[in-house]
């Protein structure tokens, strides 16, 4: 099968497609017939060495994937051959930039039912990475107010519209480019943060700030003083620590998204019953990964990605 490997940490040129041996499934995993994998910013950072997630080298990237089920291990009887799945990997093991991967059977869940499968790669690690920030680090429920710095993206979309489903009052800050995007994920009150201050816009304090931007870490600490006491900040970048006030008890909590199989099957049916969507900006094909890890090298990676297997699903 063909697979998009590196063998060594460096600069995309380390990325090359080959041909590798397909891989058989062992006791409680199953064997994925890739439709895609999706792009993502710690791919491009365990590439290049500066992301402390271990790897066995030679690695595959994409730990989002989605496809079908292709084969079978012992021990499972919750999935079969044939069924289209989705899943968010292992990031330490081999990923779905390939034809084939096996994955444990407990990362992966029946496919929303109205996404095309090559889409709904693009689901698994960004929404996880949104349910987590809010309700499991955050504690966000109806009523509170929600500040999310940088809703622009992925985990913004997600983020606001989960808020919303929960009942908070949710204002996000966004660039010109990303106004719409946020406008029609639902936010109560959008911050062009390029044309106003954060301090002027909101003017009561708010529950729960979650900063999904790679802000300056000084301005970080500032936007604490918009949290009500006992509030919470959350942050999803975790190359820079999260402040908090342990004066006002306003408690700091980062995000490392983690696979959680039954929120993942609850997201899926969200986005089958219309709550949550599914947004890709571009789609490539397997030979083209390379030069997007160029791209992302660059910082000139907008949007979500996802990388088409050679093989169609």
């Amino acid at each position: 099968m063909k697979a998009a490997r590196f063998h060594q940490v460096g600069g995309p040129e380390v990325l090359r497609v080959e041909e590798v041996d397909t891989p058989a499934p062992a006791a409680g995993q199953v064997r994925i017939r890739v439709a895609a994998s999706a792009f993502n910013a710690a791919d491009n950072g365990m590439r290049a060495g500066f992301l402390p997630i271990p790897v066995t080298l030679p690695h595959v990237p994409g730990y989002d994937v989605s496809g079908v089920v292709d084969a079978i291990g012992e021990g499972i009887d919750d999935l079969e051959v044939g069924q289209p799945v989705v899943g968010f990997l292992p990031m330490g093991s081999d990923g779905g930039a390939a034809e084939y991967v096996v994955a444990p059977a407990g990362s992966v869940v029946p496919a929303p039912r109205d996404v095309p499968l090559g889409d709904a790669a693009a689901l698994p690690s960004v929404a996880l990475t949104a349910w987590q920030a809010l309700f499991d680090e955050g504690a966000l429920h109806a009523g509170q107010r929600l500040l999310i710095v940088g809703a622009g993206g992925a985990v913004g979309g997600h983020a606001i519209r989960l808020a919303r489903r929960a009942g908070a009052h949710v204002i996000a800050t966004a660039s010109p480019r990303s106004l719409a995007a946020v406008r029609a994920a639902g936010a109560d009150e959008i911050v062009d943060h390029t044309a106003r201050s954060l301090f002027d816009a909101v003017t009561e304090p708010v529950d729960v700030l979650l900063n999904l931007a790679p802000i300056d870490p000084e301005e970080f600490t500032r936007l604490v003083a918009l949290v009500r006491d006992g509030g919470v900040v959350v942050s999803t970048t975790a190359f820079m620590a999260t402040p908090g006030d342990e004066r006002r008890d306003v408690r700091a909590a980062t995000v490392f998204v983690r696979a959680d199989r039954a929120r993942l099957a609850e997201i899926v049916d969200l986005v089958d019953a219309g709550e949550l969507t599914v947004e890709v900006d571009r789609r490539i094909g397997l030979h083209e990964l390379p030069a997007l890890h160029a791209e992302a090298s660059e910082g000139r990676i907008a949007g979500k990605v996802v990388v088409l297997a050679s093989r169609p699903a």
